[in-house]
C-alpha cells in the first residue's frame, strides 16, 4: 500500500516527545485561516511512498530516534488516509518504534462501523495522540475553519474511553481565538479529560503569507499581528483556569457521591 506523502523532516523536535521523524501527508478537509501548509490541502497528489520507504527514512537516523523520539505523522490530515496509517504504525511497532499521530480529528464518525473498527485498529498501534482544537466554541470554529467543531470534541471523548494518551494544541491567534471566554470554556473541556499527558499553546504567526503569495492565495489574516509571547503566557493561564475549574467541580461531585453512599 502507498500513503499521499507531501514531505518528510528528518529531525522534528516540536511533534511529540524526543527527536522526531515527522511524515507530512497530503489532504486536508480544513481549511483554517492560519494554515501555513495551504499545499497539503487537495487529496491525492503527492509522492506515493510505501511503508518500507517511509520507515528506511527512519532506520538512516535511527540512534537519533531510539530512545525517547519516534515517528509522527502528521498533514494536512492523517486520519484522512486511516488504511495506510494501520499499515505504517503496525509495521513500525514490530520495530520497537514509538508512533503519534498529530490530528485535527475532523474525520471522527461515531456512526460509521467500519470507521470505527478502522480507527481502533489504528489506536492498538498508536503511542500518541497529538490532538489540534481550533476553537472551543462551534461557529466562531466554523469560521476559523471551515468546518463544525462537534465531531473533534466528540473525537477527545472518544480518545479518553479508549484510555489513549492525548496531548492538547491549541494555536492562540489575535483578535480570533485570544478570548478569556473561549479560552476558560477551552480549559473547561480539557478539565474533564482523564488522558491528557500536556497542553501546547502555540502562538500565530504569519510567516505562511509568504506560501500563500506564491500560490497566488488570499491570505485572509494579513492584518493579524503574530502573537506576543508575554500574552501568551495570559492566554494559557486562561486555559489552565479553566482547566483547574473543571477539576475542582469533579472532585467535589466524587466527594459528595462518597458521602451520599
Amino acid at each position: 500500500m502507498k500513503g499521499y506523502i507531501h514531505s518528510i523532516e528528518s529531525f522534528g523536535t516540536v511533534d511529540g516527545p524526543g527527536v522526531r521523524y515527522v511524515v507530512f501527508t497530503q489532504g486536508c478537509p480544513m481549511r483554517c485561516l492560519y494554515c501555513h501548509n495551504p499545499d497539503t490541502w487537495a487529496t491525492n497528489i503527492g509522492k506515493q511512498m510505501t511503508v518500507e520507504e517511509i520507515l528506511d527514512g527512519y532506520r538512516k537516523n535511527r540512534e537519533f530516534y531510539s530512545k525517547t523520539g519516534g515517528i509522527t505523522v502528521t498533514g494536512g490530515e492523517p486520519l484522512m488516509q486511516t488504511d495506510f496509517l494501520i499499515e505504517l504504525f503496525e509495521a513500525a511497532k514490530k520495530e520497537g518504534i514509538h508512533t503519534c499521530i498529530d490530528t485535527s480529528g475532523i474525520t471522527y464518525n461515531e456512526k460509521n462501523a467500519e470507521y470505527i473498527k478502522k480507527l481502533d485498529r489504528l489506536l492498538d498501534s498508536t503511542d500518541l495522540i497529538m490532538l489540534d482544537i481550533k476553537h472551543i466554541d462551534n461557529e466562531e470554529h466554523m469560521k476559523l475553519t471551515g468546518q463544525p467543531n462537534e465531531q473533534i470534541l466528540a473525537f477527545a471523548k472518544y480518545l479518553e474511553a479508549k484510555n489513549k494518551p492525548v496531548w492538547i494544541r491549541h494555536v492562540v491567534v489575535p483578535t480570533l481565538t485570544y478570548n478569556r471566554k473561549y479560552l476558560n470554556a477551552l480549559g473547561y473541556f480539557i478539565g474533564g479529560l482523564k488522558n491528557i499527558k500536556a497542553l501546547d499553546v502555540l502562538p500565530y504567526h504569519s510567516m505562511g503569507k509568504v506560501k500563500y503569495e506564491a500560490m497566488g492565495m488570499d491570505y485572509q489574516l494579513k492584518d493579524v499581528p503574530d502573537m506576543d509571547k508575554n500574552e501568551l503566557l495570559t492566554a494559557k493561564a486562561m486555559i489552565l483556569a479553566g482547566i483547574r475549574k473543571r477539576r475542582k467541580e469533579m472532585a467535589e461531585n466524587f466527594a459528595d457521591s462518597e458521602k451520599s453512599e
